[in-house]
């Protein structure tokens, strides 16, 4: 269970503020966590996707700031969420300095706690089977759904009270498995996506 003293072990802002692949790594294993009125939702991180504007095609910073990226150009600490091919939302934690433009996409987690509702929100059901307990939050868009994160969380504060990111303990080198990212058509040969082996809530090996 997440309790309300867990709160005091946020990441702090210096964890944001590091290179953005060390940051991708680090989050694995982390818990991220929503307070909505009395319920808690949490998941625990297994899989994220590095993107940095100056080097990256497939970065939406790449080309410089606009209306829909300016968030991913703020202070580390900020989640950026934005809404893709018309159909869902993803959600990406910005990182290094103002005016860098990298983010780390949240791309698979494993349920935590508030399974229930998250459950309502992905399958219209409260109790999910074994296979929807694996797919509840194993793609982007799956979290975001999942987790009711849409337009009005871009540019929240990941310090927030209603929503963070816990500090576990990082994850062994030797079970972080490393691999070009995927469902992107430029700079595809970037080995940036990262996910702890063997873990079953990843979203594809």
């Amino acid at each position: 269970m997440i309790e309300s003293a867990n709160h005091d072990n946020k990441l702090p802002q210096s964890f944001y503020l590091q290179d953005t692949l060390s940051v991708a790594r680090k989050l694995l294993g982390k818990t991220f966590v929503k307070v909505e009125k009395d319920k808690i939702l949490a998941g625990k991180i297994v899989e994220t996707e590095a993107y940095k504007g100056n080097c990256d095609e497939s970065a939406h910073s790449y080309r410089g700031i606009t209306k829909r990226n300016e968030v991913m150009f703020e202070e580390g600490g900020l989640l950026y969420v934005y809404f893709t091919y018309g159909v869902h939302f993803c959600a990406n934690v910005v990182t290094e300095a103002k005016g860098v433009g990298n983010a780390v996409l949240l791309r698979a987690m494993e349920p935590v706690e508030g399974i229930e509702v998250m459950s309502l929100r992905r399958f219209k059901k409260k109790v999910p089977d074994v296979k929807e307990k694996r797919n509840l939050l194993n793609g982007p868009g799956k979290i975001c759904q999942a987790f009711g994160l849409g337009r009005e969380f871009n540019g929240f504060d990941l310090n927030s009270p209603s929503l963070f990111i816990l500090n576990n303990p990082d994850i062994p080198r030797e079970q972080i498995i490393t691999t070009t990212r995927i469902g992107i058509k430029k700079s595809i040969d970037l080995p940036w996506r990262f996910y702890i082996k063997n873990n079953e809530f990843i979203s594809r090996k």
